[in-house]
């Protein structure tokens, strides 16, 4: 099964690591080169920066900073969240760590991690600084969307020019972007009908180039075999200085999909990404590069193409067909890890919302957003006929490259330091040394700014004030209703009718408050004459976990007196999920509300008889509640009667009493559960009404220019642009009802 999924994993993984052959030295060398000493040299850096940062530092250490066999950016942010609380949106509930993927360890409270995690917890402007990393790191992976696949099919294109040299290169241009207009256009079908062709393809690929590599060095010169010397790096530094440096940007084009290897580890097991890597594409890779190397050193007028000119003539056109088809291949590979960490963004309220289609019924990583995905075949376009070769693009390629490393270098040491609990000196040692050898690597990228790289630098600037706004926004709007909630006092003083005429019928109330009565009810009670009989106030809720098992999906609770009949359900989902998947959502929440009524009259007796201890306020303001997983699993807590809590608890002791008095949970006098499991088959009959609230959000007049820019201006756009909460939750529009309301933050 490993050797099976190790295979498997070279058609998803290694595209774009394996396509780098293509245009490393045509980076590198981009007006050729003096001596042949120098090829060796950037050879010998290739060799080191391959073994270095795809080998040891993703393969052997990052790979197993996974979150529950999920990578990428946001996976170890998730990680970060569930061991220190560093989210910006405070909508955890406690309830929350009891899930079976909600993983963590505890930390001892005189630890260094202990340390470290009540530091970063401790200022609100160091908690904004990590998820500003985690969203400068998404922007990098979305560059990375657009540049793979510009280089990767126009450098194989490009092969045509080998055997017709006379070609105009528009022509080249034209026919790459034919390819990509193809590629991007067939993204709704996924890949789940051609996918088993990938690893086949993929692995004669890595064996075509391996196999090719060695050829070259037995016909053309095997002194490249002394790049293995890190004597000649120094050489390489001491003769070209400057040039040199500059040149590491082309280098760093040798590991361009490395963080692929990450990102995409969801597919697979560790090991399986292990296996492939060592025993496949690392000799492959190194065998291509020394290969490349010998036949420049024999022929260095072909430092243009040096990748076509290398292959035999007997197998050109056959290595052509290949090498367009990895590109495809390592392009596909790509789109799809940028529609992932987009649909994690979303989930976690840092992105515009937007329509994910699952492609697959049976792999739940394959999912295709169209807006996105149009978004990315326009700037796809405009990169490859704009720069029209592949050294501009190389350099643009290079920034975001570099840049996704150096947020996963820096996550890395404090998913060391606060979830495994390392050493702090190996922490510095192996973070100290990386950041090093990468921030040397940006440092000459940035020497290229002005001639192309530039332009990642404002694809990753654009997305990121377009995700920053949008999560202020989010958690402005969260804060409102935080503020703004309706106390209980007020529900109970309304009656059981509420003060309005109850009809027949299921109202479900969606809001983002995890406890509490959201501001939209009382807005909803003021303005219309009636509410129906049963009112479910239901809370879709993103956890930083990658997946929430289905028979954890809900969790039930009910609010004030049984004769209200007015309950909250928060419908839990990891990054991963996906709501409208559910498509019996409708279905599956009123089951779970029957459920925990019959749940409910189990704990009746429990509840009548029993007392508790509340020794301090943060324990009295927890409200019993019952997680509906595999119908019998029920957690009681305790609540008492203030404006963020469901249900009322009756005192039996003195008022005059210290903290610590003591209470029982009196459960109210109501029909048996079988009349009121009858009233709500009754009402589900008589029709399910979802009432959403549709908010404006306002800056306040006295607000800054910035922030009224921000809420006003940018927020309220990307809010009118952006999908409608009725479609993300797949609402039938003749069940829908709109309740506005306008906030000013």
């Amino acid at each position: 099964m490993i050797l099976r999924l190790a295979f498997q994993s070279l058609g998803v993984v290694y595209g774009d690591l394996g396509t780098s052959p293509l245009y490393v030295y045509n980076s590198i060398f981009p007006n050729g080169f003096d001596d042949g000493e120098d090829v060796i040299g950037a050879l010998s850096l290739i060799i080191y920066t391959l073994t270095l940062i795809p080998l040891v530092k993703y393969v052997f250490v990052v790979m197993r900073a996974n979150d529950n066999g999920e990578g990428g950016t946001f996976a170890l942010y998730s990680l970060l969240c569930r061991h220190a609380k560093v989210k910006t949106i405070p909508n955890q509930h406690r309830t929350d760590e009891d899930l079976t993927t909600y993983s963590r360890q505890k930390i001892e409270d005189k630890s260094f991690a202990a340390r470290t995690k009540k530091w970063l917890e401790g200022k609100l402007y160091r908690r904004n600084a990590l998820l500003i990393l985690v969203l400068v790191g998404t922007c990098m992976v979305i560059g990375d969307g657009i540049f793979t696949p510009a280089i990767s099919v126009l450098s194989s294109v490009g092969g045509i020019k080998v055997d017709h040299p006379n070609m105009n290169n528009d022509v080249v241009v034209v026919v790459a972007l034919v390819i990509l207009v193809g590629l991007f256009s067939l993204q709704h079908y996924g890949t789940d009908k051609v996918g088993w062709l990938f690893a086949p393809a993929v692995l004669l690929w890595f064996l075509s180039i391996g196999s090719i590599g060695a050829y070259n060095i037995c016909k053309h010169d095997t002194r490249v075999l002394k790049a293995f010397s890190p004597l000649h790096i120094v050489r390489y530094f001491r003769r070209g200085k400057k040039q040199s440096w500059v040149s590491l940007g082309g280098i760093m084009l040798s590991i361009t999909g490395t963080e692929a290897l990450f990102a995409d580890l969801g597919h697979f097991s560790t090991i399986a990404v292990q296996i492939a890597f060592t025993s496949v594409v690392f000799p492959c890779l190194l065998l291509q590069y020394m290969g490349q190397a010998a036949y420049l050193i024999k022929n260095p007028q072909d430092y243009r193409e040096a990748f076509y000119r290398s292959i035999p003539d007997a197998v050109y056109w056959p290595v052509f067909i290949i090498a367009t088809a990895a590109a495809i291949i390592a392009s596909q590979a790509t789109i799809s890890a940028t529609f992932s960490i987009i649909k994690q963004s979303l989930a976690l309220g840092c992105f515009p919302r937007v329509k994910v289609v699952h492609t697959s019924k049976d792999f739940s990583g394959q999912i295709y957003i169209p807006e996105i995905n149009w978004i990315l075949m326009v700037l796809c376009i405009i990169v490859t006929a704009g720069f029209n070769n592949t050294t501009q693009i190389g350099n643009a390629y290079g920034t975001a490259v570099v840049g996704v490393m150096l947020v996963t270098t820096i996550l890395m040491a404090l998913i060391m330091l606060i979830v495994w609990r390392s050493n702090w000196l190996l922490v510095f040692i192996f973070c100290g040394f990386f950041l090093f050898v990468e921030l040397v690597y940006f440092s000459a990228v940035l020497f290229k700014v002005d001639q192309g790289g530039w332009a990642p630098l404002v694809i990753a600037f654009v997305f990121l004030i377009i995700m920053y706004v949008w999560h202020y926004g989010t958690l402005k709007r969260y804060e409102f209703e935080m503020e703004s909630k309706v106390s209980m006092a007020w529900i109970l003083g309304l009656g059981p009718s509420l003060g309005l005429v109850r009809v027949p019928g299921v109202g479900l109330v969606y809001t983002e408050l995890a406890n509490g009565v959201p501001h939209i009810f009382s807005h909803f009670v003021t303005h219309l004459p009636a509410i129906h009989s049963v009112v479910v106030f239901v809370c879709v809720k993103y956890l930083p976990v990658n997946t929430v098992p289905q028979e954890e999906r809900f969790l039930v609770r009910r609010i004030g007196p049984t004769d209200f009949h007015m309950f909250r359900c928060i419908a839990r989902y990891g990054y991963k999920d996906l709501h409208k998947k559910d498509d019996n959502f409708e279905k599956m929440l009123l089951d779970a509300l029957s459920q925990f009524i019959r749940n409910e009259s189990l704990m009746d007796s429990f509840s009548d008889s029993e007392e508790y201890t509340l020794g301090s306020q943060q324990q009295s303001q927890n409200a019993p509640s019952l997680c509906i997983a595999n119908g019998n699993s029920i957690s009681l807590g305790m609540v008492s009667a203030d404006s963020s809590n469901d249900s009322i608890i009756s005192e039996r002791s003195s008022p005059q009493q210290q903290p610590g008095y003591r209470v029982s949970y009196s459960a109210p006098q109501h029909p048996t559960y079988r009349d009121e499991l009858q009233f709500l088959a009754e009402c589900r009959d008589a029709g399910v009404v979802h009432i959403l609230g549709n908010t404006v959000v306002r800056a306040r007049r006295e607000s800054s220019l910035i922030k009224k820019v921000a809420v006003d201006y940018i927020y309220a756009f990307l809010r009118r642009i952006c999908r409608e909460n009725s479609v993300i939750f797949n609402i039938p529009h003749e069940s829908l009802l709109n309740v506005g309301q306008v906030f000013y933050v």
